[in-house]
């Protein structure tokens, strides 16, 4: 005797040819955005831009990507994977200095990033 193995999901099927619509009716939809919570996306900033806002608001000061992601995961924020990990073990990264690291996180507050303290 054998067991033959069921699937363990389980698959609905529309008949969608008695839909009263044909094939060239068009449905409109109206969306007001003023109801619309903004998104996640809506509130990233990119690196460039956080750069640029603290170019701008801090006398020239230039920020390094890494400086940017060191203070996002202080934030609790996530970032990608660093794949520019150094080639031995000791090898150690720069941390970011404090008035950088405030001019970022008031970047990161600009942009919505995180919550005004």
């Amino acid at each position: 005797m054998f067991f033959v193995e069921q699937p363990s999901h389980v698959e609905t099927v529309v008949l969608l040819s008695q839909l009263k619509q044909k094939q060239d009716d068009y449905i409109n939809v109206t969306i007001e955005l003023d109801d619309v919570d903004i998104t996640s996306v809506e509130t990233k900033a990119t690196y460039d831009e956080i750069k640029k806002y603290v170019a701008e608001h801090n006398a020239g000061m230039k920020v390094s990507n890494l400086y940017i992601s060191q203070v996002k995961r202080k934030c609790g924020i996530e970032v990608g994977k660093n794949y520019n990990l150094p080639k031995n073990e000791d090898g150690r990264q720069p941390q970011c200095p404090e008035d950088k690291e405030s001019a970022i996180v008031e970047a990161l507050e600009h942009f919505k990033t995180i919550q005004q303290k």
